[in-house]
């Protein structure tokens, strides 16, 4: 058996989307948009999203169509801003670390008026979604909302920036 110093899944170095490399060297917020209460909970981890000031402020986000978030059909969800201790948290929500029983069973979880709230998260948002159906960008929809509530936590926020979490 041969060990490789390079990584066995990557392409070759000059076989890499420049697109992609690009987007990987934005730092991104790492969130859980989390819908629903007690056992019918849902939720994904987002990077790719905006929050607009105004009248109203708003939230937009790209999803997966295929993810549990979707399929639930929301109608409100919270937007999780998650700290520097939730990374297996996201990675969980992602889908790409385990979590027997599901990834609600990892952190706190309170139900709010706009879904499930972590507690010990970096901030969250009560957002109504809007009703038109999403548009789709790319590979994803485009979420659309009306943010109704926002709060601040007292920990750092948690980003992603060319693979890997950073505070």
């Amino acid at each position: 058996m041969t060990i490789h110093s390079d990584h066995p899944f990557w392409p070759a170095e000059g076989d890499r989307d420049p697109l992609r490399r690009f987007r990987g060297r934005l730092s991104s917020p790492v969130t859980v948009w989390a819908t629903g209460t007690g056992r019918d909970r849902a939720g994904l981890t987002v990077s790719s999203l905006l929050v607009a000031d105004g009248e109203p402020p708003r939230a937009l986000a790209l999803i997966d169509e295929e993810s549990s978030l979707w399929e639930a059909a929301p109608h409100r969800v919270v937007v999780n801003l998650l700290g520097p201790d939730h990374g297996f948290l996201a990675d969980a929500f992602a889908g790409t670390a385990p979590a027997p029983g599901g990834p609600f069973t990892l952190g706190e979880w309170e139900d709010g008026a706009w879904g499930p709230v972590l507690r010990g998260a970096a901030g969250w948002l009560g957002v109504t979604l809007d009703r038109a159906e999403p548009r789709r960008v790319g590979w994803s929809l485009l979420l659309e909302g009306d943010v109704e509530h926002a709060e601040v936590g007292t920990v750092e926020a948690l980003a992603h920036v060319r693979g890997r979490y950073r505070t």
